[in-house]
């Protein structure tokens, strides 16, 4: 993300890894399942072959794990002291911005499993944008996630009021009338 002139980073992280707990034991069942399945085959070829058993479990594991990492470092939430920005994607890239001005409201969900796992979902509600939800997933402690976006928005409306007042005094002079 480049930043703007005056722009300083608040925030910036992940989706916790705690967040991709059921995508990892989708993967290990699936690994599972794929040993399974090699097993049946090698028992139907004449006697089960554990170590190729093994292999394909482990493979499938390893396969699952690098997905999720991927998923979650390739993932990105930056709050600045004028905007916040979501960057996602490996090879193909999106990524969603939005100045404070549209942040009508800030709010975190938190399953119970999300709860226990001290993860949950940053909700942004933006002006004239129903057609795109804005949402840090899985964060770490959401409240600190709302607790920054505040200290941001603060920052940001002491900025735009000393902005504003130094160019009512500096404005263009009256023609002396």
């Amino acid at each position: 993300m480049e930043l703007h002139p005056g722009e300083r980073v608040v925030f910036e992280g992940h989706p916790s890894w705690r967040a991709l707990i059921a995508f990892y034991l989708k993967g290990a069942l699936g690994a599972l399942g794929a040993a399974a399945l090699a097993a049946l085959v090698t028992a139907i070829a004449g006697g089960v072959d554990v170590p190729i058993v093994v292999a394909v479990f482990v493979v499938g594991l390893a396969i699952d794990v690098l997905t999720g990492w991927v998923l979650r470092v390739t993932t990105t939430y930056a709050i600045t002291n004028q905007r916040l920005h979501i960057r996602s994607g490996l090879i193909a890239k999106r990524e969603q911005q939005t100045r404070f001005e549209r942040v009508q409201n800030v709010n975190t969900t938190q399953s119970a499993i999300q709860r226990l796992l001290r993860v949950g979902d940053v909700d942004f509600d933006t002006a004239g944008s129903d057609d795109s939800e804005f949402r840090f997933a899985g964060v770490n402690d959401p409240v600190k996630v709302v607790t920054a976006v505040d200290r941001a928005q603060r920052e940001h409306e002491a900025e735009q009021r000393r902005t504003d007042a130094g160019a009512g005094a500096s404005g263009p002079a009256g023609d002396g009338l």
